[in-house]
């Protein structure tokens, strides 16, 4: 049956049992109880605080010295029992008459408290019953910073997961790339999955608001239950949902300013032309500029025939507006729970210097978001989820592209052009058609992109303990659709030069505003279905949790064959008397991606946790309050091949229209049909072997905290070159042949105490990884010192775009005279190496410089270690929190920044000023030319800098009004607070003017990365 017939024959029954138990619900009648808080013991316990739903907590009463208490109410109500040590708990006032008015309340083991809940797949556990690894931050505890992307608020605050901003960083597509533990793939795909509420979706746009918790589930005993989809790791997002026991209203709003951490800082006209003239005479070629020039652009005599541009003064802002605004409500009774969320964001662009009155083509980002989680208890035992998230965002921008005009204000030369005529027109050249950015701004038209996103969810679950106690059947049924529609206008302009007549030569062709041709992309729709039973139940000491699931998705995108999982997923846990824990995982999962009969595979896990501070031997031990043992050790898998050339690579495919042969006389190519690279049908998924071993600690009356972790994980099955012989005349797709292993450690720690009137929270994270490649199909011949065998399987990223590079010529300075190079080896990379070029090492002793001299490398762009560390302090109505990121063992390239530009501006940058001449030897760079460039634009470790860095990522303080004042206001709590994002690095990159953490952000073509201030506003009703 199709999915999408089966979520209609869902709702009906649930529509049904919604209004049937409507109907049978009692009325209520007015009753009075006077009742006993015991213990397990059955021993009164005094000072419990007793309240009714929906109301305040200082609203209620205290069981006396006896443990009892009296209150009048309705048989509907329900009271909320809340007493530290112990669980809190919630009874009907007519269950408590049925329970002979007597209230047990269950002692609060150490990690098995109210708020010591952990979501695992399709279950919850207490923190003191997880056996792997899983780090949480909760949605309350990250900074409230008015940011385009959730990514910001919790970069570097979970130990195992590294977030890297790519290039991608203008308004609305900040996007970023995660790693959990390491890389021990070397194929393109490394990316976690990503599941909202347990189903794969992008949280990246969602609003903090929306968030309850944010985890990342590391080993192989969480991560087996999705099989071939998780080997990658995965962060599970929880949204939040609503209250039994309280109602809240609250709003959020935060206004604030981002500037740029680094921009380019442009040449002005003389400093460009006096370069520019000593490049020309580098390269042999006689200089441009006369003397009457240079003074001309000293002295500002004539801007029109010697113009002075600096386009990004004139063209970006200094910084740009940034607000943010959400409501919340939630609340419920035992009937019915509630959370609802509606935001709004906006983010100004940096563009500036456009007029145009019909658009305007500065970039600015809106996103709405709505969400609503109901839970509904329909009967005494059917419960039922809906939740509905809804995100609608629009994306202004210049039609010619970010990239287009961010590298025209960038690279154009300040003397190229004056942006306008003397009689009013765009100024431009032969050469700078098309590079005007007033004209960018102002006549090029803007496009927006309106994308929609719908989230639905709904869930049931039947309790069946008529056939047998604890068991309960369970359906979950997600259905997502996206959608892009993009509009604007479009227009064109023309430029002119003057022709030295009097007259000007026009280039190009100018048009009126038209709309643009409007277009939908991007569209996608997704169904996944999770049905099965689960199995809880506690018998004395022993109890046992099964849960077993069949699961499928479909993913649909225009144009393309659907996409489909399946998949059956088993989870048996045990443990006795609390201290002894066991889980077992098995997943049978299947991916389309390989062979009939090839597509299957089976996942097992285990995971094993031993509470050690419970038994006899420890109880000497006093400063210890709670250490657990755990460990895992089992199979995940991988299907996302994405170096695949193509989809069904199994599959020996051709190519029609295309390639063909020439016949006749005449030479003249008839198109054909060409074989592609053929099909491997023994391609399989990557299978990794993940083991982990770790513990969990507190100390000294639950002052301090410490959990750590060992982890390893091998990985087979990686694509890697065919070895097939070139003879037959075709290529194998790849196979599954390679291998690889990364190993190392990560710790989470955490100390609180209240010190008078002074409440301090210091805590951290650490992690520690290294990689390596153990088997790899290499080119035949390839020298040892040029193999990736042995070494970590990322490299150094070029560019932000994702070009890696693990073989460099290694730079040994800079030549300072001809008698270097003639007693130094023939270097091959330009027809001549002058002083001031760049000199490298002969690796092979052959007395020649050339592409048998690089050497494979360990250099990383993905850091050894990372972490986070921080505090929050409060006294009395003040709070302060500081939070601290950082990376340790990473490598950046800074060729493409410092090289940066084109033929067109000579490649000159700001950057040029530190060039070589015989008067500074010590520059830090080679010297200026125009042509034969390619011994000194190498990959060499001479443009390798180290990217290591701490950052103060977030800091806030804040000021809550007392209550004697909320009080006459009709409020619960007010705070205020001002906070920042970016605000401080700490790097080993001396004076260069680029951020470690985003090299190129603010250079060549990419937007900058963005610091942010902010003021906000909290209020709960």
């Amino acid at each position: 049956m199709k999915l999408t017939k089966l979520k209609y024959i869902l709702c009906l029954p649930l529509i049904w049992l919604c209004t049937l138990s409507a109907h049978a619900q009692k009325p209520d009648e007015q009753t009075h109880v006077s009742a006993t808080v015991v213990d397990a013991t059955n021993h009164p316990i005094a000072g419990v605080l007793v309240y009714k739903q929906e109301s305040k907590n200082d609203k209620g009463i205290n069981t006396n010295a006896q443990g009892k208490f009296n209150m009048d109410g309705t048989t509907s109500d329900v009271l909320v029992f809340k007493m530290t040590g112990y669980l809190t708990t919630t009874k009907s006032m007519e269950e408590i008459k049925l329970a002979n008015n007597k209230i047990t309340l269950t002692t609060a083991l150490i990690g098995a408290g109210d708020d010591d809940d952990v979501y695992i797949p399709f279950g919850v556990r207490k923190q003191r019953q997880i056996t792997s690894t899983i780090t949480t931050v909760k949605g309350d505890d990250l900074p409230q910073v008015p940011t385009s992307s959730l990514v910001n608020s919790f970069t570097g605050r979970l130990s195992g997961l590294l977030i890297t901003p790519n290039s991608s960083q203008q308004p609305g597509y900040d996007v970023s790339n995660f790693v959990v533990r390491g890389r021990s793939s070397y194929n393109n795909n490394q990316d976690p999955l990503v599941l909202v509420d347990g189903v794969e979706r992008d949280f990246r746009s969602m609003d903090l608001g929306e968030i309850e918790s944010i985890s990342v589930l590391k080993d192989a005993g969480t991560l087996a239950w999705y099989g071939m989809y998780a080997a990658n790791g995965v962060i599970y997002v929880r949204t939040k949902r609503g209250s039994a026991t309280s109602t809240k209203v609250t709003f959020d709003g935060q206004y604030g300013v981002s500037n740029p951490l680094e921009i380019t800082n442009p040449l002005d006209s003389y400093t460009y032309a006096s370069l520019y003239n000593e490049a020309q005479t580098n390269s042999g070629i006689a200089p441009t500029y006369s003397q009457a020039a240079l003074t001309a652009y000293q002295t500002g005599s004539d801007p029109y025939k010697y113009p002075t541009n600096n386009f990004v003064r004139d063209f970006m802002r200094k910084s740009a507006p940034t607000q943010r605004y959400v409501t919340t409500v939630s609340g419920g009774n035992s009937y019915v729970k509630f959370f609802t969320l509606l935001s709004y964001y906006n983010q100004g662009g940096l563009y500036k210097g456009g007029n145009n009155p019909l658009y305007d083509a500065n970039t600015n980002f809106n996103k709405y978001n709505l969400r609503t989680n109901l839970d509904l208890k329909v009967s005494k035992n059917l419960d039922v989820s809906l939740d509905v998230g809804g995100r609608i965002t629009n994306l202004r921008f210049p039609i010619i592209g970010t990239g287009t005009f961010l590298s025209t204000v960038y690279n154009t030369p300040p003397n190229a052009f004056p942006l306008l005529n003397p009689d009013g027109s765009y100024g431009g050249t032969s050469l700078f058609q098309k590079s005007n950015p007033l004209a960018q701004m102002s006549a090029s038209g803007v496009a927006t992109d309106l994308s929609r996103n719908m989230m639905a969810t709904i869930s049931a679950r039947q309790k069946m303990d008529g056939i047998l106690p604890g068991l309960s059947a369970n359906v979950y049924y997600a259905y997502d659709v996206y959608g892009l529609y993009r509009s604007g206008f479009s227009q064109d302009y023309e430029v002119y030069e003057p022709n030295g007549t009097g007259g000007y030569t026009r280039y190009g062709t100018a048009t009126i505003p038209n709309y643009s041709q409007n277009t939908f992309s991007g569209n996608v729709r997704k169904n996944e279905l999770w049905i099965g039973l689960d199995y809880d139940h506690t018998f004395g000491k022993h109890t046992i949790n099964f849960s077993t699931r069949g699961s499928k998705a479909v993913y649909a995108t225009f144009g393309a064959l659907d996409m489909h999982r399946d998949g059956i997923s088993n989870r048996l846990s045990y443990n006795f008397i609390q201290r002894y824990f066991l889980d077992l995982t098995g997943t049978v999962s299947g991916s389309e991606n390989f062979m009939p009969g090839k597509r299957v595979g089976f996942f097992p896990a285990a995971s094993a946790g031993w509470i050690v501070s419970d038994e006899r031997f420890m109880k000497g031990a006093t400063f210890l309050d709670f250490l657990k043992l755990r460990g895992s050790y089992g199979l995940v898998g991988n299907d996302a091949l994405t170096s695949l050339a193509r989809r069904f690579s199994f599959l020996t495919t051709y190519n029609s229209g295309a390639g063909g042969y020439n016949f006749g006389t005449s030479y003249t190519g008839v198109g054909g049909t060409s074989e592609n690279p053929l099909g491997n049908p023994d391609l399989t998924w990557e299978r990794a072997y993940k083991t982990s071993v770790g513990f969990d600690a507190t100390l000294l009356k639950q002052m301090f905290s410490i959990s750590a972790d060992y982890f390893h994980e091998d990985r087979k099955n990686l694509l890697t070159n065919s070895l097939v012989p070139s003879i037959i005349g075709q290529s194998l797709v790849q196979i599954s042949a390679g291998e690889a292993t990364y190993t190392g450690f990560e710790a989470n720690l955490n100390f609180h105490k209240k010190i008078g009137q002074v409440d301090l929270n210091l805590f951290g994270n650490y992690t520690y990884s290294t990689s390596k490649i153990l088997a790899i199909n290499e080119g035949a011949g390839l020298p040892d010192y040029q193999k990736q065998l042995g070494h970590p399987i990322t490299s150094v990223m070029l560019t932000n775009s994702g070009s890696y590079v693990r073989n460099f010529l290694q730079a040994d300075g800079i030549f300072q005279n001809q008698a270097q190079i003639d007693a130094s080896p023939v270097q091959r990379f330009s027809r001549t190496v002058k002083p001031g070029d760049i000199k490298y090492k002969d690796i092979n002793g052959d007395g020649v410089i050339d592409n048998l001299d690089f050497v494979t490398t360990d250099y990383n762009f993905v850091p050894k270690a990372f972490f986070g560390f921080g505090t929050k302090v409060a006294v009395h109505n003040f709070d302060l929190s500081l939070f601290f990121q950082g990376v340790q063992g990473r490598t950046i390239s800074i060729q493409n920044i410092i090289n940066s530009g084109s033929a067109n501006n000579g490649y000159l940058n700001q950057f040029s000023v530190d060039r070589w001449t015989p008067s500074t030897p010590n520059a830090d760079f080679p010297r200026l030319i125009l042509s034969d460039r390619g011994n000194n634009t190498q990959n060499s470790d001479f443009w390798l800098r180290s990217g290591d860095y701490i950052r103060l990522k977030n800091a806030e303080f804040g000021y809550t009004i007392p209550a004697s004042i909320t009080r006459k206001l009709r409020l619960s709590q007010l705070r205020v607070y001002v906070s920042g994002l970016n605000l401080l690095t700490f790097d080993h990159l001396g004076n260069l003017p680029i951020d470690p953490e985003l090299p190129e952000a603010g250079y060549n073509s990419s937007y900058p990365y963005m610091r942010i201030y902010s003021f906000g506003l909290n209020l709960k009703f």
